[in-house]
C-alpha cells in the first residue's frame, strides 16, 4: 500500500505567494492547559488543534467547477453557480464522493525517457503516453485513474528548496494528451507537478488550456502534486503498473477542489 500524498505542513510547496499558502497548523490547547470546569489537580488533560489551508495547496483534486471558459464550466453551469457565501452549487468536488476509487494505472514518463526528471517546459503528448504504456505492457481504459510521473516533484524536494515549483516552469501534459485521455474515457488524470500541464503553456493567449479541455468540456478530473515516487519504484521493480486506487475527496460542501490522501494498493 502506497500513500501518494504530501505532508500537510508549513514546509509544503506553496512558496510563490498569492492566495494559496501552505497549511497552518495550530494547537487550540495542549496537555499543559487545564480543562475548563474540571478541578482534578491536573489528573486529566486534552489536546485539540486546528488547521487553515486552501483546499488546493497540496496533493489535491480539481473539481470541474475549478475552471470556467466563456462563462460556463462542465455541463453548461454558469459562473453565477458559484457564490462567495456558498461556493459551488453545481459540479462541486463532493460529486466525486464515494466514486473516487477504481483501477489506477501509472505511466512513468521519466523512466520511460531514461531521465531522473523531465525538463521544465517538456510537454507530454498523446503519442508519448501511448508509447510509454506499450513499453510498460499496460493498457489504459474507460474509467481508469491515470497517474503520470515526470519526476519534477522529487527533483525539487531533494534539493531542499521548492523554489518556483508552484507556478513556475515545469514538465507536464501537453494539449495533445487530451486525445489519449478522451479516446480512452479515463475518469481522472493526476501527476506529480503543481499544475499537471507543461509550463510555459503551449497557448500563450490562454492559461491552462488542458484544464479547459478536461474540466470544462470532457468531464475528466485533474489531480496535482501527487507523490508518485515510492509507487513508481515498486512498479519498476515488479513490472506491474496497475493497482487499486482509493482517492476520496473531503466532503466540503460547495468546494472547487480538495486535499486528499490517495492510496494505491497493489
Amino acid at each position: 500500500m502506497f500513500s501518494l500524498a504530501l505532508p500537510l505542513d508549513r514546509l509544503g510547496p506553496m512558496r510563490g505567494g498569492g492566495p494559496r499558502v501552505n497549511p497552518q497548523h495550530v494547537m487550540l490547547r495542549t496537555p499543559h492547559d487545564p480543562i475548563p470546569g474540571r478541578d482534578d489537580d491536573g489528573l486529566q488533560r486534552a489536546a485539540d488543534d486546528a488547521v487553515y489551508m486552501p483546499l488546493q495547496c497540496s496533493t489535491q483534486w480539481d473539481a470541474f467547477c475549478h475552471i470556467f471558459y466563456d462563462g460556463v464550466t462542465y455541463g453548461g453551469a454558469p459562473a453565477d453557480s458559484i457564490t462567495t457565501l456558498d461556493g459551488a452549487a453545481r459540479n462541486s468536488i463532493t460529486n466525486l464522493g464515494e466514486r473516487a476509487l477504481g483501477r489506477g494505472v501509472l505511466l512513468d514518463l521519466a523512466r520511460h525517457r531514461g531521465a531522473q526528471t523531465l525538463l521544465p517546459g517538456e510537454a507530454i503528448q498523446a503519442e508519448d503516453l501511448a508509447a510509454c504504456a506499450e513499453k510498460q505492457g499496460v493498457e489504459v481504459g474507460a474509467g481508469d485513474f491515470l497517474l503520470v510521473r515526470t519526476g519534477h516533484l522529487e527533483s525539487r524536494r531533494t534539493t531542499g528548496d521548492w523554489a518556483d515549483f508552484a507556478g513556475g516552469p515545469a514538465p507536464g501534459l501537453g494539449v495533445g494528451a487530451a486525445e489519449f485521455l478522451c479516446e480512452r474515457g479515463v475518469t481522472a488524470v493526476a501527476s506529480d507537478t503543481w499544475g499537471l500541464e507543461a509550463i510555459p503553456f503551449e497557448t500563450p493567449d490562454l492559461m491552462s488550456p488542458l484544464h479547459v479541455i478536461l474540466l470544462v468540456n470532457a468531464g475528466i478530473y485533474i489531480g496535482e502534486m501527487w507523490d508518485l515516487e515510492a509507487l513508481a519504484a515498486d512498479c519498476a521493480d515488479d513490472g506491474v503498473y496497475e493497482f487499486f486506487l482509493i482517492a476520496q475527496p473531503l466532503m466540503v460542501t460547495g468546494a472547487t477542489g480538495t486535499p486528499l490522501n490517495p492510496l494505491a494498493i497493489k
